[in-house]
């Protein structure tokens, strides 16, 4: 049985608990989402860790304008809404406006800020009040400490002013085509009270670096991951796909399916211990 909104928070608040969102970059058609999602569904139980599936309906910030950008918001949503009933599974997804965010609370259970949009105040005010769990990753040209901001924004738009608040780290910009990810930054984002999420695959991206697009060192998400458990995050965002050489978007740096399993089982062990 799918949970409410109220359980998973509550299962993912749950510092001693590692959980996984995890997914491909974009919804290349719904065949590949549920492919991968009820993979990842059956290596999480056994694992015993909370999964939410993930997946773009539209990915508006592309290196160029001709990249494939995903089904669009009416159909995008129409096929996460099936996977999430079908498979039982709560969804995650990114939204670019106050529009989006209201229609896509209504078919998902977390609602993403992507890092160029960490700012945007109406944005975050709007996905907050939709009441769904808000996901809000850092921004590349952000210090960790920065977020604080970030942060309050959100919960001024709670009635309480305790949003259901997720932070994302996602690497810091480190000159020209290149990211670095800093570990420091993820016991300064638990400082703020929320989980932390490390997303292991966009940390090791290669902004432009391959002219039109992206590329990446996909190699070395599963050691960044690692890291991050290690360092303290609550949850670990990996984008993943049966065939990362021909995905249509991000391949370079994500992790095949087939070594999801190995890679979980390790994070499960070192939160262990860490905990």
């Amino acid at each position: 049985m799918l949970p409410d909104l109220d359980s998973l928070w509550r299962s993912l608040s749950q510092p001693q608990r590692l959980f996984l969102i995890a997914g491909p970059c974009v919804i290349e058609t719904e065949e590949l989402c549920w492919l991968v999602a009820s993979r990842l569904k059956e290596i999480c139980h056994g694992l015993s860790i909370p999964f939410i599936f993930k997946a773009s309906y539209d990915k508006a910030n592309r290196s160029s304008g001709k990249s494939f950008r995903g089904p669009g918001i009416v159909h995008g949503l129409e096929i996460l809404a099936r996977i999430r009933r079908d498979l039982e599974i709560p969804v995650l997804t990114d939204i670019h406006t106050e529009e989006q965010a209201v229609a896509a609370a209504r078919f998902v259970d977390i609602l993403q800020i992507p890092a160029f949009l960490c700012r945007q105040t109406d944005l975050i005010h709007t996905a907050v009040e939709t009441g769904a769990i808000v996901n809000i990753k850092k921004g590349q040209f952000l210090a960790p400490d920065d977020v604080g901001n970030i942060v309050r924004k959100a919960a001024e738009a709670s009635p309480d002013g305790k949003p259901r608040l997720l932070v994302t780290e996602r690497g810091t910009t480190f000159g020209y085509h290149n990211l670095v990810a800093d570990m420091r930054s993820i016991p300064i984002l638990g400082r703020l009270g929320y989980p932390v999420v490390f997303d292991a695959t966009h940390s090791v991206q290669l902004p432009g670096g391959a002219g039109d697009k992206s590329s990446g060192e996909r190699e070395f998400a599963p050691v960044l991951a690692r890291c991050a458990v290690v360092a303290g995050a609550n949850g670990v965002f990996v984008e993943t796909h049966p065939d990362p050489d021909h995905a249509l978007s991000d391949g370079p740096n994500m992790i095949p399916l087939a070594d999801i399993p190995e890679l979980l089982d390790q994070l499960v062990r070192l939160k262990a211990v860490v905990s």
